[in-house]
């Protein structure tokens, strides 16, 4: 349900059919994601890790405009101690790893653009496919944080070189780059073939051996089981660095713009 207050606000929504199981998120503000609604989506690919229903998983967004605004702003300016700041980057910590130990493939349709922990999620997947104008941009750098809990999962899709670059310049990446460096594995020109082809791929997923599928996705992410404490070590450093003045007055400028 969605409520008046932003940092609360947003839904996800789960429909499981032919094999096929859909996780839309939505929030008002460019599907922005709050810490509850960063909970509310780890616990939802827990739990359909465990779904025999499921066998193949469809992560989405709602609307035409953003995939994937990041954090919330709007609880990033609410944090008042690093204990908070802990816990609330810790949220994309936990939804990383539910994704990333789900045995099942998660198939990410990005229809616009993502941006930071929206990065993050794209990362995430097993397999990305956007429309053409859906670009990517790591944006933490600009107000006195950077991309770490999201950084090791980015950086092992596309490699230390594409994710130091993204990290620094803060610059907007078109879908082709992003294709390039194999964040997204497929790019389609426009809304009706971008959902034509996940319809495809996931038609054809939902079919394959389970047993496959969980061998594939373990050795996709090998060597990561150092993550479990590791990402938070990282949402450490961004909740220590969110209280800086630096910080303090990028938030607030935002809030102006």
């Amino acid at each position: 349900m969605t409520t008046s207050n932003p940092i609360d606000a947003g839904t996800i929504s789960v429909a499981v059919e032919s094999g096929i199981a859909t996780v839309a998120f939505s929030h008002p503000k460019s599907n922005s994601l709050p810490g509850a609604l960063l909970g509310k989506l780890a616990a939802t690919f827990d739990r359909l890790a465990v779904n025999d229903d499921a066998r193949v998983i469809v992560l989405r967004s709602e609307g035409t405009n953003a995939f994937c605004a990041g954090a919330s702003f709007d609880e990033l300016r609410s944090i008042g101690d690093s204990e908070r700041g802990l816990e609330f980057f810790s949220g994309f910590a936990h939804v990383i790893l539910a994704m990333r130990r789900c045995p099942k493939f998660i198939v990410t349709r990005v229809h616009g653009r993502a941006v930071g922990g929206g990065v993050g999620l794209v990362a995430a997947s097993d397999y990305a496919i956007a429309a053409s104008h859906a670009q990517v941009k790591l944006s933490e750098l600009a107000i006195g944080i950077g991309p770490f809990v999201v950084g090791p999962v980015i950086e092992h899709r596309i490699g230390r070189g594409h994710f130091a670059a993204l990290s620094i310049d803060v610059d907007w990446r078109d879908a082709a780059w992003a294709k390039h460096a194999a964040l997204y594995s497929r790019v389609e020109d426009s809304l009706p073939a971008l959902d034509a082809a996940v319809d495809m791929l996931v038609r054809t997923l939902a079919q394959v051996n389970p047993h496959a599928m969980r061998e594939l996705k373990r050795i996709f992410w090998s060597g990561t089981d150092h993550w479990d404490t590791l990402l938070f070590e990282r949402a450490a450093t961004s909740g220590a660095l969110i209280l800086s003045d630096f910080s303090q007055r990028a938030l607030i400028a935002l809030s102006k713009s």
